[in-house]
């Protein structure tokens, strides 16, 4: 059998995370990114505001961590958006837009119970590392 490495991944341009996991892993060229909340790295506290603001800095955080892991955005195949409210979806959509602009990627979202440390958002993704072509639907 071949030999796949696992890579693990942390940064500290990103919040750490708040509880035993990794920021990411990279499994051969698919990254697993942890989700990702509204937290200031500096001060590991949640932005002040609403789901915009935590929105916001959730993407961050999540932009740092791919970098990290030698990815980006545009290579990003499906996220996952936890929301404690589902009336903050169009708020969270304003945000998400202007970070995946175009050739979206797969996407849930749904409303959770509670997030850690009483997070209005949570957003978790699967990427690729390496060069990515994007083929439209013919």
């Amino acid at each position: 059998m071949s030999t796949i490495v696992r890579k693990l991944i942390s940064t500290a341009n990103a919040a750490k995370p708040v509880a035993p996991y990794n920021q990411a892993v990279v499994a051969d060229r698919t990254v697993y990114v942890s989700g990702c909340l509204g937290l200031d790295k500096a001060t590991m506290q949640l932005v002040p505001g609403g789901a915009t603001e935590q929105t916001e800095m959730a993407l961050k955080n999540l932009q740092a961590v791919l970098k990290a892991a030698d990815s980006d955005i545009d290579k990003v195949v499906k996220n996952t958006v936890f929301v404690k409210d589902l009336n903050d979806f169009a708020a969270v959509n304003e945000v998400y837009k202007r970070v995946f602009s175009k050739d979206f990627p797969a996407r849930s979202c749904v409303q959770v119970a509670k997030l850690p440390m009483d997070a209005l958002v949570e957003i978790e993704c699967i990427a690729l590392t390496g060069t990515v072509y994007t083929v439209p639907n013919e």
